[in-house]
């Protein structure tokens, strides 16, 4: 026939340059509601009757058997019915949002579902991996302002930056979310990410704090009461910066040295409100005599100060709040951003979470088996991630791991009481145990008692011989080092390093 030839199931239309084009009908869109068609163009050429019809008969297969998809709808359209479906809590939907929003719609969103194979994914990544900005590696300046203008300072030659590994592994993550439940709606028929290579898993590098680093960071904390002891709980429990903020005087229970951590505070932008923990489960984190001690004066003196403006403490009031009467909670993005800024004045670049990372390490490396630490930190697995993720090797921790040794946490700077709180108050006390045992080390250096090689005694023995902590010791230690008298080193017992000049020892 001249103009087309019509089959029972499908049609065959030659098109003005020759080519055949085979049209199937396929049922309605599962997202339009439209009649959706199968389509292939079959270039012109002697065989080309014979060859559109082997494409027809295949179109006709693929339709009976379910293995056509059923939309043509984008990757856009997409990602728009998977955020609407997604169960998921809001400050986490929102992190999915904007990874599609600034990584995924700009360059697979035009794309139909259909069309999307291997090779189109691989090259996504390799963009991202190249630069974050998705530029096509050709030089441009990245102007300050839009429109007209004349450059500024601000306006200057842009250079690629890659994007994170981890950033990355979550554009991944979304991508395989959406298309699985396309393969499972039908919209598909085979999964296209399963022919791409998938990202490099991500790195575990933990860093956290040493015992010195958090011993300073305790002493220059502690002149605010308040501020020191949010700190130095999230030293001792591992607790995130969500339930530091969420804890309650209620679920405090000093006389079975327990607190119990059952929510956690949430923010988005400047809103804040309460939710569960991020694994949903409740738990009980036994405290030492320490921080029981520490938080039975501070809660004392915070219902001191309520008393003194004619108020009580809230009932279930939080533990730590900017209010009088702990009514209400501190914003978590305020209580990042105040560590780092005190950390940067110390000389330190951290963050918050590293505290977390600092309690997990020193209980791994004092002999706590990993199942324990897991369920003092929230973590699920039985461990596996706390090893994997939360914990940084220390040398000497298979040597303590076979010996009781408590964990080396520093002491606390102060021991509060009702007596007025000052600065100079802090001072006095901080400046107490381990001032006393670097005093009687440098004395014995000075009068040959340990001499030039010697090695110091081990912490054990200083704690012993003191009665103070792991953490105590280990600050003598390192004020003698800072003075150049004593060189230490992972695993080893520090060793005198100065030539100094015998002299009797006077009694």
């Amino acid at each position: 026939m001249p103009g087309s030839s019509k089959r029972q199931r499908g049609e065959i239309e030659k098109l003005p340059s020759g080519s055949l084009r085979v049209r199937v009908y396929a049922g309605l869109d599962a997202l339009s509601g439209k009649r959706n068609y199968l389509v292939e163009t079959v270039p012109a050429g002697p065989k080309a009757a014979a060859e559109a019809e082997k494409v027809r008969r295949r179109l006709v297969h693929q339709v009976d058997e379910r293995r056509n998809p059923r939309t043509k709808a984008t990757v856009n359209q997409l990602m728009d019915r998977y955020l609407e479906l997604l169960d998921v809590e809001e400050t986490t939907l929102d992190r999915y949002e904007q990874t599609i929003r600034v990584h995924i719609r700009p360059l697979l969103g035009h794309i139909p579902l259909a069309k999307l194979d291997g090779e189109t994914l691989d090259n996504h990544q390799a963009i991202l991996r190249r630069c974050r900005a998705h530029c096509d590696g050709r030089p441009f300046v990245e102007h300050a302002v839009d429109g007209p203008h004349d450059c500024l300072e601000k306006c200057r030659l842009h250079v690629c930056r890659p994007l994170a590994t981890s950033t990355i592994r979550k554009v991944h993550f979304c991508l395989s979310g959406a298309l699985a439940r396309a393969v499972r709606w039908r919209w598909i028929t085979v999964n296209p990410l399963d022919q791409a290579e998938p990202p490099r898993g991500g790195r575990s590098d933990p860093s956290p704090p040493t015992a010195d680093q958090a011993a300073a960071i305790l002493n220059a904390a502690f002149p605010d009461v308040m501020w020191g002891c949010l700190l130095w709980l999230a030293m001792t429990t591992g607790a995130r910066r969500g339930e530091l903020c969420a804890m309650r005087w209620g679920l405090l229970d000093l006389d079975r040295a327990v607190l119990t951590i059952r929510s956690s505070i949430a923010q988005q932008g400047t809103r804040t409100w309460e939710k569960d923990t991020k694994t949903h489960q409740q738990r009980r984190i036994a405290l030492d005599n320490d921080t029981v001690a520490l938080l039975g004066s501070y809660r004392e003196r915070c219902g001191e100060n309520a008393t003194a403006v004619g108020t009580t403490l809230a009932l279930g009031g939080r533990l730590f709040s900017a209010s009088v009467d702990h009514s209400t909670w501190l914003r978590p993005s305020s209580v990042s951003n105040r560590y780092a800024r005190m950390c940067r004045r110390l000389g330190y670049d951290m963050n918050l979470h590293q505290l977390r990372h600092y309690s997990a390490t020193e209980l791994i490396a004092a002999g706590v088996d990993a199942r324990t630490v897991a369920g003092r930190l929230g973590h699920g697995g039985g461990g596996s991630t706390t090893l994997r993720a939360y914990t940084a090797w220390v040398a000497e921790a298979d040597q303590r791991a076979m010996k009781s040794s408590s964990v080396r946490m520093p002491p606390p700077p102060i021991q509060l009481s009702n007596r007025e709180f000052d600065r100079q108050e802090v001072n006095s006390k901080v400046s107490g145990p381990y001032s006393v045992i670097a005093s009687d080390l440098r004395a014995a250096i000075r009068c040959g008692a340990i001499a030039t090689g010697e090695p110091l005694p081990t912490i054990s023995a200083l704690m012993n011989q003191y009665n103070v902590s792991a953490g105590t010791a280990h600050r003598a230690i390192s004020s003698l080092r800072d003075d150049g008298l004593i060189v230490t080193k992972r695993g080893q017992r520090s060793i005198v390093l100065t030539d100094r000049s015998h002299r009797s020892c006077v009694d």
